[in-house]
């Protein structure tokens, strides 16, 4: 039984709600995986991820909103072009999350 009063630092893990939800962390751990300063196209992401364009733009929505991730939208000629881009915000919103989860992994179980 993990006994959350045993936290290595004797406070309470936080966890991201805006991160943690599965998706959502599927779609800031793929574009962390980029350079800084890098995008990935919103049909990439889309398809890479296998979700509907609805359910996408809802979960980039929350990122957004929180400033997690940009969004640019752009013209190739007449064909529309979205652009996904985690922000500094979002790198470090991204870095506490991952602090916090292996605080999380580091609890003591007691027996």
């Amino acid at each position: 039984m993990v006994d959350p009063s045993e936290a290595p630092d004797g406070g309470a893990i936080d966890l991201d709600e805006i991160i943690h939800q599965p998706t959502r962390l599927q779609i800031m751990s793929l574009l962390l995986s980029l350079e800084p300063r890098d995008r990935l196209a919103y049909g990439f992401v889309q398809q890479h991820l296998g979700l509907t364009p609805g359910n996408l733009t809802t979960h980039l929505r929350k990122l957004e909103d929180a400033h997690y991730v940009a969004i640019t939208k752009e013209f190739h000629g007449a064909k529309p072009r979205t652009w996904v881009e985690v922000t500094q915000a979002g790198r470090q919103a991204f870095g506490g999350y991952l602090a916090n989860l292996e605080r999380a992994l580091g609890v003591r179980t007691s027996s």
